[in-house]
């Protein structure tokens, strides 16, 4: 990136290939089903939401809830037996799901890139760490190797790791070191959204606080979106613009950060809450969530949450609910706030 490029990122602007619209990233009834032997499991039942320029979107929940086949359906990096089977991912105003090879190339790493949950798994053992993000950059931009080792080295400044250590092999840094690599390979395009799928799984929370707090510096120096991937809703609050929560592969609830963790309305989000000691105030036991999350080969009728359900309703078994709004900008699927609206 110019010297002009970096003083227009470092002072909060915008990515300049964001085009000045109202939402970066819209995901529209988006489906995606894993066709099995025993039948289609849809493990993302029309989920809807959008992200904003310059906004960090939480999306959380248990494990199996669907966030990971979103993240990887708006990349279109899902591998088979998933098929993306309904819905649009509209990128900056083009549909992902529409576009050719060239431009898919395009659009990962340029327009959005992914920050995946384990870095060792994500790095090539075999490759040294200046090689893997020099080859990022490479890929789609006219510039010679030497340049992009340079920038190689610049984003590791970045991330907080000293430059000599593009040298190193991944098996030669820490877990902290390794997820910060990712991240600056992340980076290297200046793309206008970062996908952050569990990007603080393998570490201890000391490490993890770190990366965090240093993504939250570079996403205000530099402007871009965040979609940020987690079943920890403590720290999703804490990090968080928006927030949306999902089970058994439905949205079930979306509202600004500070709104859903001080008045959760969803049955399901106030378990999950309570699944968290705070990190700070007065201890609280934990309450936690009875049961497990359904079979999506056979999930429940009605309400996908019912079985589970501290405040189940007769009627929950057998309509599904409906998003809507109960206040600005706080949307729930919950039978309990019928009429609510």
């Amino acid at each position: 990136m110019s010297s002009k490029g970096n003083q227009a990122q470092m002072s909060g602007q915008l990515p300049s290939s964001v085009k000045q619209t109202a939402v970066l990233l819209d995901i529209q009834a988006l489906q995606v089903d894993y066709m099995t032997p025993a039948g289609a499991v849809r493990a993302a039942n029309g989920v809807s939401f959008a992200v904003k320029p310059g906004e960090v979107f939480g999306l959380a929940g248990e494990s199996g809830c669907g966030k990971s086949t979103v993240a990887h359906a708006i990349l279109r990096i899902l591998r088979p037996p998933a098929v993306i089977t309904g819905g649009h991912v509209i990128f900056d105003g083009d549909d992902v799901l529409d576009m050719t090879p060239e431009q898919l190339q395009n659009f990962r790493w340029q327009g959005a890139s992914m920050v995946f949950q384990s870095a060792l798994n994500a790095l090539n053992p075999v490759l040294k760490v200046k090689d893997q993000i020099a080859d990022v950059i490479v890929k789609h931009k006219k510039i010679a190797r030497a340049k992009a080792y340079q920038r190689a080295a610049e984003l590791l400044e970045l991330v907080g790791i000293e430059s000599g250590r593009i040298e190193s092999y991944p098996h030669e840094l820490s877990g902290g070191m390794r997820q910060r690599v990712v991240i600056a390979m992340a980076l290297a395009l200046d793309p206008p959204l970062m996908i952050m799928d569990e990007p603080t799984t393998a570490l201890d929370v000391v490490v993890a606080k770190d990366i965090m707090q240093r993504i939250e510096q570079l996403k205000e120096e530099m402007g871009f979106s965040i979609l940020f991937i987690t079943h920890d809703l403590s720290l999703m609050v804490e990090f968080s613009d928006r927030i949306g929560i999902m089970y058994a592969g439905d949205i079930v609830e979306l509202a600004p950060a500070k709104e859903l963790f001080n008045n959760p309305l969803h049955p399901y989000t106030q378990g999950l809450l309570g699944s968290f000691p705070a990190l700070t105030g007065e201890k609280k036991k934990l309450s936690g969530i009875p049961g497990a999350p359904p079979n999506l080969l056979k999930p429940p009728p009605g309400c996908r949450f019912h079985p589970r359900c501290p405040k189940v309703m007769a009627h929950c078994s057998q309509i599904v609910p409906q998003l809507q709004e109960i206040t600005p900008d706080h949307w729930v699927a919950c039978h309990l706030y019928e009429g609510a609206s």
